[in-house]
């Protein structure tokens, strides 16, 4: 992947919207009501199963669910499909990671989100469900996840990454992880980093693989679709820190690293 393979910018969505392009705008958010036209409302649970346990609180949908969720958005196979929300993508990257797994292969996130819509003055309106089905299929396994077994073997031989905040990680992550925020991916107008940034703040990978985990499956996708913008598939742990630590048998780090 490439940085066009994972964003897009704002005023690009608008020119492809106008020339009627087939195209899928989710907005991503708990209670979103207006936002960019023809934007179809969505709730970041639409991208999670049922969890608990060692699944982790936000385990991956069944993909039979999904797939008709997916077509109630009106989402074909062909369809090219952009994701945003309100806080840089930290939300809308899972629904990203979760429909590219699935299958769908045009599918990017707004870089900036909402508020680079906003700056670009593209105007607002209120948010309506679509009028059609849509007819995409779905299968699972179209990017590559680990379980807790393999996420111990990278924390201990490659790299394993927790996305959450410096104060999340210290409170308890798994041993030999190491902690990089995914809200450091993005500048000071919640727009991803330029490509030779995010090379840089990837840097310490020097060849090693690398895995992504977080608290449960969320964060860690920003992480991921970072790694994609510079070209570095990395593998999510979806259980992450709540089927982690689920599990009595795991250990438990507390320390700051």
């Amino acid at each position: 992947m490439s940085r066009q393979d994972v964003l897009i910018e704002a005023v690009d969505l608008q020119a492809r919207l106008r020339a009627g392009e087939k195209l899928v705008v989710l907005a991503v958010g708990d209670s979103v009501h207006e936002g960019i036209p023809s934007a179809v409302p969505v709730d970041p649970a639409d991208f999670t199963g049922n969890g608990g346990g060692t699944k982790g609180a936000r385990p991956l949908p069944e993909i039979a669910d999904l797939q008709v969720r997916v077509r109630s958005w009106g989402i074909d196979d062909d369809s090219q499909v952009v994701l945003y929300d309100s806080n840089g993508g930290l939300s809308a990257a899972r629904g990203w990671w979760t429909l590219k797994w699935a299958g769908l292969k045009a599918v990017r996130l707004l870089d900036g989100g909402l508020a680079a819509w906003e700056e670009a003055d593209l105007g607002f309106a209120t948010l309506a469900q679509p009028q059609g089905q849509g007819t995409a299929i779905l299968s699972a396994g179209h990017l590559p996840q680990i379980d807790a077994d393999q996420a111990a073997e990278f924390a201990r031989y490659d790299i394993l990454l927790d996305a959450r905040n410096g104060k999340a990680f210290a409170a308890g992550h798994i041993p030999g992880a190491r902690n990089l925020p995914a809200s450091g991916n993005l500048d000071g107008n919640d727009r991803f980093l330029s490509g030779e940034a995010l090379h840089a703040r990837y840097s310490f990978r020097d060849g090693a693989r690398i895995a992504v985990s977080c608290g449960s499956g969320v964060s860690a996708a920003h992480d991921i679709a970072a790694l994609a913008i510079i070209g570095i598939q990395a593998p999510l742990y979806v259980g992450s820190w709540s089927g982690w630590s689920a599990d009595p048998a795991r250990p438990v780090a507390l320390e700051a690293v």
